[in-house]
């Protein structure tokens, strides 16, 4: 139980700290047991960076670990301050940094090259939450851009794992089952079918990715595609005292070069995660129309702020490849399902952010846990990356209403994922001047029909 109570219809208490909603667990919202139980098994997911962390930037396995810890406390930032979607990273930006950390040799270089993209991505958000000028920036980009960056994010993460020598190749029953199986679990028409009359379908549907993780790992187990972990006791012991030698401040800062050369990825970096901000507003207002009992405070503005200094944390002590993204879209909207249910289901939207990543942040520090999942590390990103992939074609390809826009967001798209963000968002510009805008500029100069007549007949 907490402290303060909410009255019907008012916003859950806070304590006010500016721009901010300041919220505290058994303070000012109640322990959720459900998101307790997912976060014990979907924080494996955060790990799953380990592997990209020591690969890209040629980081150990214990310094790896104390990254995650950092971020882990990004996690827990925005139902700490106001903000109720859960957080997560960048995830289909994440194909795009990795060609972009590609041209770096792993360790200080790469390092270098990652502080250079997350600190603009940190300044992006930061300038945008404080003028308020976010929305408008991404309208002015055309629907054939914007989605030509998705479709190229999805495509790139779909090519990671698909391709020879990719994780499918390495583990293919694991990973094609559990796939499915997410798949199935969170985009068939069919199940959901299931869940509108079935109460077991709904509660298996309320864990999102969790029933595909458990079956790709429990495969993998018995398939031997992975080894079976031997579980440990104790604590974990991320390196914290080696930290400090894999951060810029010892490894150096970019030069301006290293800047220029991150600008095109670090824009498309935040015009994905616009989109995200976009679909967790629209689940929030969705399951605030539904909810009276609750008044659901989704500020553009703060989501912007608060990703902005997670990303300015990271960029300093943790450079991540996967960026501080503003929503983990699969667990919100498990967590906005459940939501919907009522005061007794989940008594406050921030009950359910906050409990889910103290939880996860906690789990890091669990060795049995830790140690159990360390041998499947690669497959719970892999799934994460396929889900990514599906949905951002599926969402990019929504943006487009014309065979003209669909021609140039899919090659822009193609381009991006295999050339990088530079080459993909200069295509995208080219072809959107040279086919899109002539024809706008064409369709405009038409005479007009006025009464039986054309405009400039006599």
């Amino acid at each position: 139980m907490q402290i303060y109570h909410r009255n019907q219809g008012q916003e859950q208490p806070f304590w006010a700290a500016g721009p901010f909603k300041i919220r505290l667990p058994f303070v000012h919202y109640r322990w959720e047991m459900a998101e307790m139980v997912q976060a014990l098994i979907m924080f494996v997911v955060s790990l799953a960076m380990i592997p990209l962390l020591e690969t890209y930037l040629g980081v150990p396995y214990d310094v790896a670990l104390a990254y995650v810890v950092v971020c882990g406390i990004g996690f827990m930032l925005p139902a700490l301050l106001g903000v109720p979607l859960v957080p997560g990273w960048i995830t289909p930006g994440i194909p795009v940094v990795l060609l972009f950390l590609g041209d770096f040799e792993p360790g200080s270089e790469a390092i270098q090259a990652l502080f250079a993209l997350q600190f603009l991505v940190f300044l992006i958000f930061l300038a945008l939450g404080l003028s308020g000028m976010g929305n408008k920036l991404v309208q002015l980009i055309p629907r054939s851009m914007k989605g030509g960056i998705i479709i190229g994010a999805g495509i790139a993460a779909l090519m990671g794992e698909i391709e020879a020598g990719g994780r499918l190749a390495e583990t293919p029953i694991s990973l094609a089952l559990g796939g499915l199986v997410c798949l199935y679990l969170m985009f068939s028409l069919s199940f959901k079918g299931f869940v509108a009359s079935n109460p077991i379908a709904r509660k298996i549907a309320n864990y999102g990715m969790v029933p595909g993780m458990v079956v790709a790992i429990l495969v993998g187990f018995a398939t031997g595609e992975y080894n079976v972990p031997e579980v440990q006791w104790g604590v974990t012991q991320p390196a914290f005292g080696e930290l400090w030698n894999y951060l810029p401040f010892t490894v150096g800062f970019p030069d301006a070069s290293v800047f220029l050369l991150a600008i095109p990825t670090a824009v498309i970096a935040y015009i994905i995660a616009f989109g995200d901000i976009i679909v967790g507003k629209s689940l929030m207002d969705r399951v605030d129309h539904l909810r009276k009992d609750e008044a659901i405070d989704s500020s553009i503005d703060r989501v912007h702020l608060v990703t902005a200094m997670r990303n300015g944390m990271h960029a300093f002590f943790a450079p991540y490849p996967g960026l501080a993204g503003p929503i983990w879209t699969a667990v919100t909207a498990t967590m906005a399902e459940r939501y919907k249910y009522g005061r007794k289901a989940m008594d406050s939207i921030y009950s359910g952010g906050g409990t889910f990543w103290i939880t996860g942040f906690i789990a890091l520090f669990m060795l049995p846990l830790v140690s159990f999942f360390q041998p499947v590390l690669p497959i719970a990103l892999s799934l994460t990356l396929l889900l990514t992939g599906y949905i951002c074609l599926m969402v990019g390809l929504e943006q487009l209403e014309n065979n003209t826009e669909r021609g140039i967001a899919g090659t822009m798209g193609v381009v991006l994922a295999v050339y990088g963000a530079g080459w993909g968002l200069a295509s995208g510009a080219i072809l959107y001047l040279l086919i899109e805008r002539t024809q706008r500029l064409e369709s405009s100069s038409e005479p007009r029909a006025v009464a039986g007549q054309t405009v400039g007949e006599s």
